[in-house]
This record gives C-alpha cells, structure tokens and sequence, in this order.
C-alpha cells in the first residue's frame, strides 16, 4: 500500500510473507496465493504492498529462470499485489549451510543478489528503486579479524553487483543491514564503526523498530547518529504491534524529506495486524495515495 509523507514522499507499507517452506517456484505460487486470501479477508480491495522473505533455493531457482519471474510477477498483478522489498534475513540468526546468517560467508552474497535480480523483475512498473532486508553481519562474538576481512570484501562485492545490476536494468536495489543484539551490528555507535567505508548509496540500515525501542537507551538519537554518518534507513519493520514503535517511526518520518521510504510489517498477527497500523501510521500524518494528508 502506498502511504503519502506530507513532504510528498511515498512511504510504501507492505505486509511479510514468508515462502521459507517453498523450493520450487511452482510450491512459492502456491503459498503466495493462501497469503493473498487471508490479506484480503483483512484489508479488502486495492493494491496491497507485500514483502516476501525467500529461501536461498527458491531464490536461486527464481534468479536462474526469466519465466518463473515472469509468472510471479503476473500472479502478483492479477491479485493486485505489488513488491517493492525482499527479505532476506534468516527465520532463524544461525542461519545453515544454505542460508548463512554470516556474511563472511560468500553465499549470503550469492543469496542477496539472486534477490536483487527478481526484485527488479517484480518491482510495479512506474517504480526505479526497491529494497532488501539482510542480517546484521554476524555474531560479535564469532567476528574475528579473518571474518571482519572477508566480510569487507564480500560487501564491496555486493556493492558492485548491485552497481552492475543498476547499470543493466535501469533499476536500483539497495541493501539494508539489520541490528540485533549480539550482531556485529548492535548500538548506533557499533553500527557506524562498523558500516564506515561501504558504499552509502547502496548499503544501509533496516530498523526493526520494536528492538530499537527495547535495545536502544535514545531511540531518536541513535537514529540521528546514524543519518549524521550518512546512512540510510532503508527499510523500518514493524514485528511488534505493541512494543511502542509509534514514537521511532514518527522521528524517522518527522523531518521535511521522510527518511524511510519502506515500511514492512511482520508480526504475528500477519495480515490481522494491518489495520490497526495503518490507522496508527495515519495518525502519525500518513495518508493513502489521493487522499488528504496532514503533518506528523
């Protein structure tokens, strides 16, 4: 669903869909489709914002075959679905040996450009840009220097591939790392430090807000912090409808330009939680497209 930021902005909210049980396209349609009716028991008509979180098999099969991306993106169309962000965080940090949640690993780079490559296939026809959602480097205390120096390497590979993708396409795809505790990414300060020389154009952050809200003494401020070192919030997720996200997100939409474009929901509740954010989301001075909007 795209939401108006009284700057003008669009801020598109879209709801988590796992396909984690699906390794084959024809298995991911399947589950796409039990998803699309239970959004729609919820959220009736129109277009509605989905963020689908791919396995690293169904990735690599959909990367790999032009017709299978063609036929997701046609069933997404005629479900009135779009898809501006992918998933690509672990269900689980451990990861495994096909979906490492480490990225000294060079399958978590593999895995995160076989998305890049469907997302720009699935965007919505007026859209230039989307995002991807990945883990937070890995566990601070399994991060020796080996790992910090492979890991360098690996997202400057990212970058290029990204950059690469780009180029050919005519469609940008940045990439946002999620904080955690015990991640290599964890406190703004950690996060910086950490994030100092890569590519700001393309590589980011992607806040899940209701751990801002628990981890972080100054929620704003640590927000500021990193927006002052010139990264971006890419994607803002919302898990917890109840953990008092509200204030975090109005700080991130509070200034002239928002600065989150994306807002993916992925509670429990799934699809049932929609409403009750939206309505919270309006009161915050978002809008949908084409009706009034008021400032946060």
């Amino acid at each position: 669903m795209r939401l108006r930021h009284p700057s003008g902005r669009t801020v598109h909210l879209s709801c988590g869909v796992s396909l984690v049980d699906a390794e084959t396209p024809s298995a991911g349609l399947e589950r796409l489709e039990a998803a699309a009716a239970d959004l729609r028991s919820h959220c009736g008509t129109g277009v509605l914002g989905v963020a689908l979180r791919l396995p690293y098999p169904l990735a690599a099969a959909l990367a790999d075959d032009g017709r299978a991306r063609t036929r997701l993106r046609a069933e997404l169309d005629a479900r009135r679905l779009e898809v501006v962000t992918l998933s690509g965080v672990p269900d689980a940090e451990g990861g495994g040996d096909e979906n490492p949640a480490d990225w000294s690993e060079i399958s978590r780079v593999r895995h995160t450009l076989a998305l890049a490559r469907i997302l720009v296939d699935l965007l919505p026809a007026e859209e230039v840009r989307g995002a991807i959602a990945t883990c937070g480097l890995g566990r601070a205390d399994t991060w020796p220097e080996e790992r910090q120096k492979a890991a360098a390497r690996h997202l400057s590979r990212l970058s290029g591939g990204l950059a690469d993708l780009a180029w050919r396409v005519g469609r940008a795809v940045r990439c946002g790392f999620q904080p955690g505790p015990g991640r290599v990414l964890d406190s703004p300060d950690q996060i910086v430090t950490a994030l100092t020389r890569v590519d700001k154009d393309r590589l980011g952050i992607c806040l899940d807000l209701a751990t801002v809200v628990r981890d972080w003494p100054e929620p704003a401020e640590g927000i500021d912090r990193l927006t002052d070192a010139g990264l971006s919030v890419i994607t803002a997720r919302i898990t917890d409808p109840a953990s008092g996200w509200q204030p975090v997100l109005r700080h991130l939409l509070a200034a002239d330009t928002a600065r989150t474009e994306y807002v993916d929901v992925d509670t429990p509740g799934g699809a049932a939680d929609l409403p009750y954010i939206l309505r919270e989301l309006t009161a915050l001075g978002l809008a949908p497209e084409h009706q009034p909007c008021t400032a946060p």
